[in-house]
């Protein structure tokens, strides 16, 4: 299992009129997590690797259990479960040491800013991207877990 670990502080402003974590607040989440993993994915590469942009084809998330405001980070761990030719897909888990708050996916295209572009993943990313690969994370209520509503 080669996931990347996250730690990502809570806001106040993330909370809603619920007192819990607002469940659009968690793409963000998702984002700084993606954004370190391919930030680490770039040190490892050196020159000519995920130099360019990508954008978010799809977001599939599983809201599990309310997280509400407190002052201990949670982890976001991200993992690759697909790449394609074209693209790629990132898994995660929000929690901490107790639970998981959140599963979810996203399809990532790689993109070509200079031509404006969707374009191929190269061969020496794959092999990168396979130092984070594992499986994707089991859906939300087939374990018996109650989904938050």
């Amino acid at each position: 299992m080669a996931r990347h670990q996250y730690s990502c502080p809570l806001r106040w402003s993330d909370m809603d009129a619920y007192g819990h974590v607002n469940n659009a607040v968690f793409l963000r989440y998702l984002e700084e997590a993606r954004i370190d993993l391919i930030h680490q994915l770039r040190l490892k590469a050196g020159e000519g690797s995920f130099v360019d942009g990508s954008v978010v084809a799809r977001h599939e998330i599983d809201y599990l259990r309310p997280l509400v405001h407190r002052a201990e980070p949670v982890t976001v761990e991200t993992w690759v479960t697909k790449v394609g030719a074209a693209s790629m897909t990132v898994s995660y888990e929000v929690k901490d040491a107790e639970q998981v708050y959140v599963r979810a996916s996203t399809v990532v295209v790689p993109f070509d800013m200079a031509s404006g572009r969707p374009r191929r993943v190269t061969a020496e990313e794959k092999e990168l991207l396979k130092t984070f690969a594992d499986e994707p994370a089991e859906p939300a209520g087939s374990s018996g877990e109650a989904v938050a509503a």
